[in-house]
């Protein structure tokens, strides 16, 4: 029911050694979405975890993870879950959770085991915590939404923040999610990297076809991934973090690190990119 996956961190000049089969085994997040598991990826970028979790109509409890090496996962640890497919429930701290699709969960550290019910898919995403902080249950009416690009830039898309200073408060997971308008396919361009921070993409509601083609690297020794849906990147500090898609997608976004400051970046300008 549970598997979990450990990726080392992965120094730049590392990075420039490797071939592609190289940076998809260190970089590139995948199988985390089967029926009836959970699957983690633990990193040691600050100590980030990304996975899935598909009841299928059934029950799945997350409690006892051994990489951590406390008697239940979320016992330092805060946790953001967003449901990406049917309707579904959470279940924590005595209280249950109605998550429909799009909708994204809190939980703060000291939740106890949490419990995955319904024909939701969840996006998991957990990064330790110095505190405890509430619950909180952050609907697409509940996020902060930012309007960002152009038609003429190809990079007209709409940014959802919901575990977020501007909408709730947590101790370093930032959260939120990006769409493209039709006919736009460029996310985060002009590209940054934050030295402060880790960050994890997730690509999904793409066809099984499409693909989105994830610029990752220094900015001076740029590298790519071609991901497919339901796929993430894992984004080092070092890394830009940019990408294009093939036909209509949404990414989640979500970062650990230093700060909670959602500007806090450094632009790469395109011409500055190799």
């Amino acid at each position: 029911m549970l598997s979990v996956e450990t990726r080392q961190a992965v120094h730049p000049e590392h990075a420039k050694t490797l071939d592609t089969a190289g940076l998809r085994r260190h970089f590139l997040a995948e199988n985390m979405f089967k029926s009836g598991e959970i699957r983690l990826i633990y990193t040691h970028y600050d100590r980030f975890v990304m996975g899935g979790a598909v009841p299928a109509g059934a029950q799945l409890t997350l409690d006892k993870v051994e990489e951590t090496k406390t008697p239940s996962f979320l016992d330092r640890r805060e946790m953001g879950v967003v449901n990406i497919g049917d309707t579904g429930t959470v279940s924590a701290g005595g209280e249950t959770y109605t998550l429909n699709r799009g909708d994204v969960l809190y939980l703060g550290a000291g939740s106890g085991p949490v419990t995955f019910g319904g024909n939701g898919r969840f996006y998991i995403t957990s990064c330790p915590a110095h505190r405890s902080l509430p619950a909180r249950l952050v609907t697409l009416a509940d996020s902060k939404e930012v309007k960002l690009g152009a038609v003429e830039t190809s990079n007209k898309r709409t940014i959802n923040q919901f575990i977020h200073p501007l909408v709730m408060e947590s101790c370093q997971l930032v959260l939120g999610y990006t769409t493209l308008e039709d006919g736009s396919v460029w996310n985060t361009m002009p590209a940054h990297v934050h030295d402060r921070r880790m960050e994890a993409y997730l690509y999904f509601g793409m066809e099984e076809s499409s693909r989105v083609l994830h610029l990752m690297g220094e900015p001076q020794e740029t590298r790519h991934l071609f991901i497919a849906n339901e796929e993430g990147a894992i984004s080092p500090p070092w890394s830009v973090h940019s990408g294009a898609g093939i036909g209509t997608y949404t990414f989640i976004w979500a970062m650990a690190g230093d700060n909670v400051d959602y500007t806090d970046m450094e632009f790469v300008q395109p011409a500055a990119l190799r």
